[in-house]
């Protein structure tokens, strides 16, 4: 009777102890190493390098920041998707008489996760006006950055928009109909 009960016991050891193994592993937590400090630094640089590409008017480089659904949403216009739309608005902004300047970031937070982070600055754009002179248009942005699969960054949404004051709308012009008269 021992024996058969040491046989049992042996037999069941096993599956046991692979049994506690495994909830020893589930219980623990997955420590994920906090990379957000140097995703941060990637985040500024990239959009250091965005704004060099749009100074110099090279469209293929700008458009390459943004994911291939990205959101734009510039001033006075309605929301852009995806990057044939963006290249079309870049192409008109590059195409402006006297086109020049770019962005700065004042501040690049990514999440914990070290999936998403976003940017925001100040930019500064200057152009030509029909009468020949040199408008300076400055603003705010925020741009939001997703990791793709392969570990690079792409904007996913870009929204900026002028400080300056809006432009009053011109008054109505009050017409007399004959019927006044």
């Amino acid at each position: 009777m021992s024996r058969s009960r040491s046989r049992i016991i042996k037999q069941l050891s096993l599956p046991v102890l692979l049994t506690l193994f495994s909830f020893s592993l589930a219980c623990q937590t997955q420590t994920v190493a906090d990379t957000r400090a140097a995703d941060e630094t990637t985040l500024r640089n990239l959009d250091a390098d965005w704004s060099k590409a749009a100074g110099a008017k090279d469209i293929d480089k700008t458009v390459s920041y943004y994911s291939d659904d990205a959101l734009v949403m510039p001033s006075n216009s309605p929301v852009l998707q995806g990057k044939a739309a963006a290249r079309a608005m870049w192409h008109a902004m590059f195409s402006m008489p006297g086109f020049g300047g770019g962005w700065k970031a004042t501040k690049v937070d990514v999440a914990r996760s070290g999936d998403v982070g976003y940017v925001t600055g100040t930019y500064e754009i200057n152009e030509t006006d029909a009468s020949g002179k040199q408008k300076t248009d400055k603003g705010k942005y925020l741009t939001v950055w997703k990791k793709q699969t392969d570990g690079s960054w792409k904007c996913v949404a870009d929204m900026f928009n002028t400080d300056l004051p809006a432009t009053p709308a011109a008054p109505a012009v009050e017409t007399k109909s004959a019927a006044t008269k």
